[in-house]
């Protein structure tokens, strides 16, 4: 599909508003391997074909082995997950859908036994940036480039 705007190029303020959490989300409570997988997941899940391609790589850089990040759209189904990940995901799933989950208690709960109050505050921080940063590049059509492995 062919681009629709340059964002990055149009509105670079915008892209630098946006970036500027990255600083915070680096330094994060949340660990650089959990945070790539959440990040996947919910590109996954929003279908963002230019961010599923960015933070597989970053995932794998993080040391993800290949198996769990094949696996991680049916991450329930094996068990390759600990516990605070599976809470993890589960609470990215059920932000990313928020319309459709409205956060269940029980989601909630599972993540606040695994997770601290700041690490849940930080996880919701790093899948809202990367719903905002998903609907941006779906939105004006960014697709992954080939690239030499």
């Amino acid at each position: 599909m062919p681009r629709r705007i340059a964002y990055y190029q149009v509105a670079p303020d915008a892209v630098k508003a946006l970036s500027a959490t990255r600083p915070y989300i680096d330094s994060s409570t949340i660990d650089a391997r959990l945070r790539a997988l959440i990040e996947l997941r919910v590109s996954q899940i929003n279908g963002c074909a230019y961010c599923v391609d960015l933070h597989s790589r970053e995932a794998r850089q993080a040391g993800e082995t290949q198996q769990r990040l094949d696996c991680l759209p049916v991450w329930r189904e094996t068990p390759f997950f600990d516990d605070r990940e599976r809470a993890a995901l589960a609470w990215a799933e059920s932000v990313t859908l928020v319309a459709q989950t409205g956060v269940p208690d029980t989601v909630y709960e599972e993540a606040r036994n695994r997770l601290s109050e700041k690490e849940l505050v930080d996880l919701t921080l790093i899948v809202a940036v990367m719903n905002a940063w998903n609907r941006i590049a779906i939105s004006f059509r960014q697709s992954p480039t080939t690239r030499q492995e």
